[in-house]
């Protein structure tokens, strides 16, 4: 039906979504390409990726623990925050939540399991809050890298890392399958909402699972693969944020039931059947980090630092960045509350509604101004990771330039990342608006607070980005 042509229609202004079973999405399945289908069936996959990370991530500990003391020197800070962290949303938007599956901390966990694990169920608690859980880490975490300073320290982002192994080691030996990856890390819940705009979608064929009598082997294992590590049920999936890949499902449906299609970016943030405020808010909560990362790293930081002492007499650095933290996380949340309460004048849905319906919208300009922050290190700082490679080897490279490109090209590559964003999320935001309302006032009506919202974000990032910014490395 053309929702346009419907307009006129007397009373219904809310047109609900279908509670039916999603839809495989459309397109060719890669699956029927034979090198695709034999690589993910393969015994190796993706176990050799698995065995290649772990063995970079022993270098990477090795180095931030025993290592130089100063990050510029130290090969693991640069292979964590100049070469890894900004790769790390690229591949989310180009294979999904893929890492996931080659994590060395994932796999770590399926090892705690086979020697130790308790296989206990995972516990209501964790299902209902663990999203709330992993958005309090994500902020905690980015405080405390300000105020102690993780990232510019080779043993602060070691020890992080060996918090980080504590707790998967503790998840593994008592809970079922990747229950810290699934409800406790907060890389992972970055990771579903980025893997959201990717551009791969793993479905099932519900017409052939209505048929199918394996007693759900794709989701609780069978003799050629684990269960699926994330509790993933394919026949009722209609979301890759938990989906890693790892094609054990693929491998175990023995009715070649699941595909693996292309998609255009960010599509199936346009039809959320069940949107979650807590789901929303940790994208506004990512959009102010961005933001307040930005912001710290320019050169004239110092000069607010300064500013703010001279006039409040406050010396302590601690105390100014949790004020400004506090704002920059407030600032998206209550920008797009605002324009959910003013939505929820003409559309019949309540305030929170609309902000878990329309949160998903700001996602891709979220992952467009954190790829474009990243940029300006993996391309001005990216040459660290080679030269400290080679200084572990005794090489002396002192002095040399670590940019890869300029800063023009640099800019220049921020922007179009930016524009792709920015116009990501305009069209994410008016398609939920067109499938959810059907009369075209109401529909406008809702959508305008929520394009004001993106277009005042979008315009800070702008102005961000054409200030100097302070280097990591």
């Amino acid at each position: 039906m053309d929702l346009a042509s419907a307009s006129d229609r007397p009373t219904s202004t809310l047109e609900p979504e279908p509670e039916s079973a999603p839809t495989p999405p459309t397109g060719r399945n890669l699956l029927d390409y034979q090198p695709v289908a034999r690589l993910l069936r393969s015994r190796w996959y993706p176990g050799i990726f698995q065995w290649a990370a772990i063995a970079v991530f022993g270098v990477v500990v090795y180095q931030l623990l025993l290592g130089p003391d100063s990050a510029h020197d130290n090969l693991g800070t640069a292979l964590v925050w100049v070469l890894w962290w900004p790769l790390i949303p690229i591949i989310f938007v180009v294979l999904g939540r893929f890492w996931c599956a080659v994590c060395p901390f994932g796999k770590l966990s399926d090892l705690v399991q086979k020697l130790v694990g308790a296989q206990r169920p995972v516990p209501r608690f964790l299902k209902k809050y663990g999203i709330w859980i992993i958005d309090a880490q994500f902020i905690a975490i980015t405080w405390a890298d300000h105020v102690w300073g993780i990232v510019e320290s080779p043993w602060g982002t070691g020890i992080l890392l060996l918090l980080l192994i504590t707790a998967v080691v503790a998840s593994g030996a008592f809970f079922q399958r990747r229950t810290f990856c699934r409800y406790l890390c907060f890389f992972g819940g970055m990771a579903g909402n980025y893997a959201r705009t990717g551009s791969l979608a793993l479905r099932a064929d519900t017409d052939i699972c209505g048929t199918c009598t394996s007693k759900a082997v794709c989701f609780n294992g069978g003799d050629k693969a684990p269960a699926c590590p994330l509790f993933e049920f394919p026949r009722t999936m209609d979301s890759s944020a938990n989906c890693n890949l790892c094609a054990n499902c693929f491998k175990n449906c023995p009715n070649d039931a699941i595909t693996l299609t292309p998609r255009k970016p960010s599509s199936e943030l346009w039809f959320i059947r069940k949107p979650k405020v807590e789901e929303s808010a940790l994208a506004m909560a990512i959009m102010g980090i961005v933001l307040i990362q930005n912001i710290t790293m320019l050169q004239w930081w110092q000069t607010v630092l300064d500013w703010i002492e001279s006039t409040t007499g406050i010396t302590s650095y601690p105390v100014i960045f949790t004020i400004a933290f506090v704002v920059a996380l407030a600032a998206p949340l209550a920008a797009v509350w605002a324009a959910s309460a003013v939505a929820a004048r003409r559309n019949v849905e309540t305030t929170a509604k609309n902000f878990a319906r329309f949160g998903y919208a700001l996602i891709p300009l979220d992952v467009a101004g954190h790829i474009a922050h990243n940029l300006f290190h993996l391309l001005a700082e990216g040459g660290s990771v080679y030269y400290t490679a080679l200084a572990m080897f005794g090489y002396d490279t002192g002095g040399t330039s670590t940019a890869l490109v300029g800063t023009t090209t640099i800019q220049i590559l921020q922007y179009l990342v930016l524009a792709a964003g920015i116009a990501g999320s305009v069209y994410t935001a008016y398609r939920i608006a067109r499938t959810r309302y059907v009369r075209i006032p109401v529909r406008r009506a809702t959508l305008t607070p929520y394009l004001v919202v993106i277009g005042l974000f979008a315009a800070a990032n702008i102005v961000l980005f054409l200030l100097p910014m302070a280097h990591r490395m």
